[in-house]
């Protein structure tokens, strides 16, 4: 099984930051250290293009992304202080999910090991999440002709609010989220 991973995944954040940004890189050490570990089953992930993520997100949120030109609510409401890492990071958590879905397309079953961002609308992030990993893969893979139809089936204690925004319209897609009755967002 192919599973994507970099060390861009841990972002740098402040003393005291509540998100638990060494899950990633804690993740990776468990699997490396499993007696059922290979070698070549880490990938690192290429980042998502422009093109990739105006599937799911509009292009002035992913241009003020990409410039840092975000106003500070929204900066406030994504969670993480803006830097050229946490674009990094985004773009290639997204990747990581494209990666990984083509992956489970040839073999069945492929892992990113930072996925999961829900919580991003297609013009602001919020919740840690930047851009809307599941979405922009599904979309990608269908504007590919990779997949017609797909289902995105989110077992988290948050609702996937954004990922059923971005993807309301789109027949194509079934998304289901089961998550905590009071709980963000």
């Amino acid at each position: 099984m192919r599973l994507y991973y970099t060390d861009h995944f841990d972002l740098p954040l402040p003393d005291g930051h509540r998100f638990p940004i060494s899950k990633y890189h804690l993740l990776r050490q468990r699997i490396v250290e499993s007696d059922h570990h290979r070698d070549d089953a880490l990938i690192v992930p290429q980042a998502a293009t422009d093109e990739q993520l105006l599937h799911c997100h509009t292009p002035d949120y992913v241009q003020r992304v990409q410039s840092g030109t975000l106003t500070k609510q929204e900066i406030r409401r994504i969670g993480f202080p803006w830097s050229e890492k946490m674009v990094e990071r985004s773009r290639r958590s997204t990747g990581a999910t494209i990666s990984a879905a083509r992956a489970a397309l040839e073999e069945g079953v492929s892992a990113n090991l930072a996925g999961g961002t829900h919580h991003a609308f297609a013009s602001e992030g919020e919740g840690y999440c930047v851009f809307n990993d599941a979405a922009v893969a599904i979309r990608t893979l269908q504007s590919e002709g990779q997949i017609q139809r797909a289902a995105i089936i989110d077992l988290d204690v948050h609702q996937g609010n954004g990922t059923a925004s971005i993807l309301k319209d789109v027949p194509s897609v079934f998304t289901c989220s089961v998550h905590g009755v009071k709980n963000f967002p």
